[in-house]
């Protein structure tokens, strides 16, 4: 069966949820323009950062480098989750947002325990650290980092982008952290500051993005949406005039932020049901904001 011949099937009628199982809004323009002015310094800052041998501006480096590839990741999961659902993906594919947050969140993983191993390397073997240098190229990285971070932030309900913007406010600690050590190193020769500065930024950027793992992983494994109470749900559909008993009662998000419910419900009468059926809508709807909902009646066993 073409997708053509197939698309009558995901349609949404009259009293099945207002939402479909794809991103009509995803704002694909604000990943690309921060695609766009991350990739033009990560080059800059790379090198700069193993010129200088500044572990502090190569941390902010790496993280440059490593935001280029995960907002263009980003991007592409963004425009992979507006197809529509098809044949052989009849959910649609919102979960690619949340999958590329997953991985990005693991890269990040990767990167802060290489930049930890270094700095603990370096407290016994410093390395001479162009301080002048490591200043200027902060100081760019920081205004960056601030106008990528200003761009993301417009876009405030993507998972995806929320994962993208961890990154870069790992970047813009970086750049800091960066700045310090270069003006440190610069009018005192202090060395050791250039590794104890990067092991603070690789704590921040841990407890960031171990969040972000959390929620995308969260999301991927079908968990229940966090603002709703799986038990009180059952309850709830229990107290229901006509509702005998509920089971094999599953509540997960179809996308981001749309909470999906199906379940089995023992009723009294079948005749019932259109009545009993408008009654538990109501319900999931004012009490749990559910409104995509399947429900198979069934007689007492």
């Amino acid at each position: 069966m073409g997708a053509h011949h197939a698309s009558h099937l995901h349609a949404h009628k009259k009293g099945d949820a207002h939402h479909g199982h794809y991103h009509q809004d995803s704002q694909s323009g604000i990943l690309l323009t921060a695609l766009l002015l991350t990739f033009l310094f990560a080059g800059v800052e790379v090198a700069a950062g193993f010129w200088a041998e500044s572990l502090a501006l190569i941390s902010d480096a790496g993280h440059m480098v490593t935001d280029a590839a995960s907002l263009g990741l980003a991007l592409l999961a963004q425009i992979v989750a507006k197809r529509p659902p098809s044949p052989k993906h009849s959910f649609g594919f919102g979960r690619a947002e949340s999958l590329a947050a997953f991985v990005n969140g693991l890269a990040m993983l990767l990167l802060v325990v290489w930049i930890g191993v270094e700095a603990l390397t370096r407290f016994n073997d410093p390395h001479q650290v162009q301080g002048q240098a490591v200043t200027i190229v902060a100081a760019l990285g920081l205004l960056i980092n601030i106008v990528v971070a200003w761009v993301l932030s417009k876009d405030k309900k993507s998972v995806n982008t929320k994962a993208a913007l961890v990154h870069v406010m790992g970047d813009l600690l970086g750049s800091v952290a960066a700045l310090i050590a270069g003006l440190v190193i610069q009018y005192t020769g202090w060395m050791q500051i250039d590794p104890i500065l990067s092991l603070f930024v690789c704590v921040l950027v841990l407890r960031s993005t171990i969040e972000v793992l959390k929620e995308s992983y969260h999301f991927l494994m079908q968990g229940v949406p966090h603002h709703i109470d799986y038990v009180s749900v059952g309850a709830d559909l229990r107290s229901v005039a006509g509702v005998l008993a509920v089971h094999d009662l599953h509540v997960w998000e179809m996308t981001p932020g749309e909470p999906a419910l199906i379940g089995h419900v023992e009723i009294r009468d079948l005749q019932d049901w259109p009545e009993t059926l408008r009654r538990i809508h109501l319900v999931l709807l004012e009490k749990h904001q559910i409104d995509h909902v399947t429900l198979q009646p069934e007689m007492p066993s």
